[in-house]
């Protein structure tokens, strides 16, 4: 089977349960963009699972970018220490579907730009809307 049509995959997305299969099939509704992503489910797996896993995304999908769900969470330590002394990789915690829609949209940018830039995003979609009566 060949994989002429497979397009690169410019980043991982890790978290607990589905998030990251839940978010990624959320950006490919939207944006039709969801195959930059690999993902990493945390479910069922240890700290070295989740690290192996990350490394070998890393080393054999040419990702320089991991995005999670939580800070001091399973995924995000795992990622640390894989990304741990590896140049010109980033990892970005708090992952949320506008920050992942504005990296696809950055194909122009290298993949740790358009982390950078997503960040950005994610954090400037986020607001407190109270309720009205």
């Amino acid at each position: 089977m060949s994989d002429a049509g497979a397009v690169a995959k410019r980043a991982l997305v890790a978290g607990h349960a589905d998030f990251a299969v839940g978010l990624v099939s959320a950006v490919q509704q939207i944006t039709g963009r969801g195959d930059v992503f690999a993902t990493i489910s945390g479910r069922g797996l240890s700290g070295a699972d989740i690290e192996a896993a990350v490394r070998r995304a890393v080393a054999e999908q040419g990702i320089s970018v991991v995005f999670t769900d939580l800070q001091a969470g399973s995924c995000t330590m795992a990622a640390r220490k894989a990304l741990r002394g590896v140049a010109d990789h980033v990892l970005v915690v708090g992952a949320n579907l506008p920050m992942l829609i504005d990296f696809v949209f950055a194909d122009q940018l290298p993949a740790t730009e358009a982390a950078r830039h997503a960040l950005e995003r994610g954090r400037a979609a986020m607001a407190l809307i109270a309720g009205t009566k």
